[in-house]
């Protein structure tokens, strides 16, 4: 559970969605649950799967996650977000004027009882707003919110909130790069998913462990940084179990721990602006366009 003080307006805990992917060694289990991409030549390609989590504005742990192929039919981050929405709760924000949405025909996808769960109208809230920044071309913004009451939901709260969502981009790469789930390494689809749960058990642990530290010393869960949080974690695993200590130590020395852990904080650096591109140079190797197995069969043509 989040702190009321770190939720919008103190009672709304926000979530941020948002769809990734990842390979997994090129197996036959993999490929019949996770085939590779139709372009690319058997034996050449990784199976590659596409997901979608939920993840918590607040505190930056993952709430849910749906994990499905990355081709084919109900396979895409909307049909994948729909398998999970149980874990958004009433009230919930789904991100200047009041308009009425009808509820369209029951597509071919939906089952007569979810469709029967959609109320018939809806009423939304429709804004727009300008993102103003010096040196750069002026942006206009719509958004679609449930929060209908102007009064208490001003435009500038809805357009502050929006500008979080790149948080999630965010949360995604550390899971990807620091915690290494950019490519899986399990051979089979069952030990897949059981290797990306278990990244993102590790991965909830250090951000509730940053959480902890930052309600000790009142400040925001991502005001922490999770690279510095890991080494930490790691680092104190280490002291412990090369000292055993009592009850009394112990809890002195995590308070320790957290202390530091606070001081980790990441650089507050709004409307940054970086291009996206990769300054270290890949090794001059070629890219595989045949299969192992030919490639190995040529190599000893060559050597006999």
């Amino acid at each position: 559970m989040a702190d009321t003080k770190w939720l919008l307006k103190g009672k709304h805990h926000t979530k941020l969605i948002d769809g990734f992917t990842f390979t997994m060694p090129d197996t036959p289990k993999n490929q019949a649950v996770y085939p590779q991409q139709k372009a690319q030549a058997p034996g050449v390609g990784l199976p590659i799967a596409r997901a979608v989590a939920i993840t918590s504005l607040a505190t930056a742990c993952v709430m849910e996650l749906a994990v499905g192929p990355y081709k084919g039919k109900q396979t895409g981050e909307a049909a994948l977000l729909r398998s999970i929405l149980s874990a958004l709760a009433d009230g919930d924000i789904a991100y200047d004027h009041l308009i009425v949405w009808t509820r369209p025909e029951r597509p071919p996808w939906m089952d007569a009882e979810t469709y029967a769960q959609i109320p018939q109208t809806l009423t939304l809230r429709e804004l727009r707003f300008n993102v103003v920044a010096p040196g750069r071309r002026t942006r206009t913004i719509d958004i679609i919110t449930t929060l209908i009451d102007a009064n208490e939901y001003t435009s500038e709260d809805i357009a502050s909130l929006y500008g979080f969502r790149w948080n999630s981009e965010l949360d995604i790469r550390s899971i990807k790069s620091n915690l290494n789930l950019e490519h899986v390494r399990c051979k089979s689809s069952e030990m897949v998913r059981r290797e990306l749960w278990t990244t993102l058990l590790a991965y909830n642990l250090i951000r509730c462990t940053a959480a902890g530290a930052a309600l000790l010393h009142d400040k925001q869960p991502r005001q922490i940084s999770f690279t510095s949080t890991c080494q930490y974690v790691l680092a104190s695993w280490m002291t412990l179990s090369l000292s055993p200590m009592t009850r009394e130590r112990l809890d002195d020395y995590v308070k320790k721990v957290l202390k530091q852990i606070s001081r980790c904080e990441v650089a507050n650096r709004p409307g940054r602006l970086e291009p996206r591109v990769v300054k270290r140079r890949p090794k001059p190797y070629h890219l595989m366009q045949q299969p192992r197995s030919e490639l190995r069969r040529q190599l000893r043509k060559r050597c006999t």
